[in-house]
């Protein structure tokens, strides 16, 4: 069935894909062969209702506004024909490559920054572009992004690159800095640029646009488009087509997501969500706080109970929160523990479940969080654990989304409704085995470090032999070179004692000073020392 236009105002194409409507490949909209190889080889044919709406605009070199829900495939909407014009320069109106960016990605976050990044690469993998002149040489496409060193970033731009993915701030350091060239970008993108504003980056933003040629090709991307955003557009689009794949409300009540909300008590939710991540096809899931402390605790007891689980917050380094990342990606950790800033930009297609650990700001951080359920097509199940002091807090978002849960039911760990609704065993407790080794964790990192003990060789027990000694004799009363030879090991290994000190005959036993009140007893004790040294010598 072919597909349905409707229209709320005159800027806006809003257009409905009927559930029987046959999606395009790639390859019957025109994309470059090459291009359609890699996506093949990843296993993508057909086209999302977005990308079969933006393709024919953006393969044409038109400004354009696409705005659909999260994870409804965006990212190949403007990274396929981004790739395919670069490709086909100069007949696509793009000037032969030199090495220097002809097209730039504006990310909010680094997480997405990473994620467009990979996108980009599946879909320019194996393809070749031509430059000025003459040489042939695979699509480069790089990150940059805070978090990680300049140096390494200044050398990828030095050598040569055909796409930059950014977050604004540290492209803005490398462009003053004169390593990112932005006077030949040709193709500009803005992703997730509700997101940017919400971050506070539309100064920066605003600043990369004024640094970038007039005569470019700009697309604007964003699953919700607030008035300041609609400014943006007006103000550094030419003439673009705004294209929405569905209607308004369908980004807000995701039809394809379960969503159940509980009222819940603060010192069970632990053990609620431990019975929760026992649910019948329970996959890949993502939990949400509002904190970074929060999010920490949260995985640190969830590793406790013997769950894989992996925590991504701004508490901790780049590093770890890319390791994190990628280990809930390649499934060995199943549960990601993460904060909203930080979980922005996270595309996951199979999280089967989303808990919200604690209620969300507001109705669009709700949807932002559910909406990492229930992608590309796949269902989902979203939990919402509201306490007392957030009721309300959600019933502005129930009012909001029309949600139609006002008054959420009171819920425990016990409760025979949670164990019902989400296909909990009835054998399920809060631990499902040993405590395990997570990503991200402070159990996982003090794992680790007890390892480190453990397997730390032991010290070589010392030969040397220590005896007590009693006003400078041996407390068993051994004498003669017996007890000269208990006196000697005390010695080096207590160093209490000197020779002097020790060829005594009982007299009380004065420590030598260094260095005293105005030299004081240097010499005389010098003296003494020397003294009583000389019997022992005999």
């Amino acid at each position: 069935m072919s597909t349905t236009g409707a229209s709320t105002d005159d800027s806006v194409q809003t257009t409905i894909i009927d559930e029987e409507h046959t999606a395009p490949t790639f390859a019957e909209l025109g994309v470059h062969d090459d291009i359609v190889a890699a996506l093949t080889a990843d296993g993508k044919t057909h086209t999302f209702a977005i990308q079969e709406l933006t393709l024919p605009l953006a393969l044409a070199g038109d400004d354009l506004i696409g705005q659909a829900r999260t994870g409804m495939g965006k990212t190949f909407g403007f990274g396929v024909p981004l790739l395919h014009r670069l490709l086909t320069a100069p007949t696509s109106g793009i000037r032969p490559l030199d090495n220097t960016p002809r097209a730039l990605v504006i990310v909010p976050t680094r997480e997405l920054c990473l994620q467009v990044t990979g996108d980009l690469e599946v879909a320019g993998k194996g393809v070749n572009v031509t430059l000025a002149d003459g040489t042939v040489r695979p699509l480069k496409v790089t990150a940059i992004y805070g978090g990680r060193p300049y140096e390494s970033q200044i050398a990828e731009l030095q050598a040569g690159v055909d796409v930059v993915v950014g977050t604004p701030g540290r492209l803005l350091d490398l462009a003053q800095q004169g390593h990112l060239v932005l006077g030949k970008v040709e193709v500009l993108v803005l992703d997730e640029a509700d997101e940017m504003l919400d971050l506070g980056f539309l100064p920066d933003i605003e600043r990369i646009l004024a640094a970038v040629p007039t005569a470019r090709q700009t697309m604007l991307f964003s699953a919700t488009m607030p008035g300041p955003i609609v400014t943006l557009a007006r103000t550094f689009l030419d003439r673009p087509t705004h294209i929405r794949a569905e209607h308004a409300n369908d980004s807000a009540v995701h039809e394809r997501t379960t969503q159940y909300v509980y009222r819940a008590h603060a010192l069970d939710k632990a053990e609620l969500v431990a019975r929760v991540l026992q649910a019948d096809g329970r996959g890949a899931t993502m939990i949400f706080t509002r904190t970074k402390r929060t999010a920490q605790k949260v995985a640190d007891d969830l590793a406790e109970r013997g769950f894989a689980v992996g925590a991504v917050h701004g508490d901790l380094g780049q590093g770890a929160r890319e390791k994190a990342l990628g280990q809930f990606r390649e499934g060995k950790v199943d549960v990601l523990v993460a904060t909203d800033v930080a979980a922005r930009g996270i595309d996951i297609d199979d999280v089967t479940h989303v808990i919200n650990y604690q209620c969300p700001e507001d109705d669009k951080t709700y949807v932002h969080r559910i909406g990492r359920t229930g992608r590309a097509g796949r269902t989902g199940t979203a939990i919402t654990l509201v306490d007392w002091d957030e009721l309300h807090r959600w019933e502005l978002i129930n009012n909001a989304l029309g949600l139609g849960v006002p008054d959420p039911v009171e819920t425990y760990s016990s409760s025979e409704h949670l164990r019902e609704e989400l296909g909990i065993a009835e054998s399920a407790t809060g631990r499902i085995g040993a405590p395990k080794t997570a990503s991200g964790t402070r159990a996982g990192r003090d794992a680790r470090d007890k390892q480190t003990r453990i397997e730390r060789p032991a010290r070589e027990k010392s030969q040397r032999s220590r005896q007590r000694t009693r006003g400078g004799k041996s407390s068993d009363a051994k004498t003669g070179d017996e007890a000269s030879t208990a006196r000697s090991g005390s010695e080096s290994t207590t160093g209490a004692p000197t020779n002097g000190e020790a060829a005594g005959d009982g007299a009380p036993k004065r420590r030598r000073r260094r260095g005293g009140r105005g030299g004081r007893g240097k010499g005389s004790g010098s003296a003494a020392a020397n003294a009583s040294a000389a019997p022992a010598a005999d």
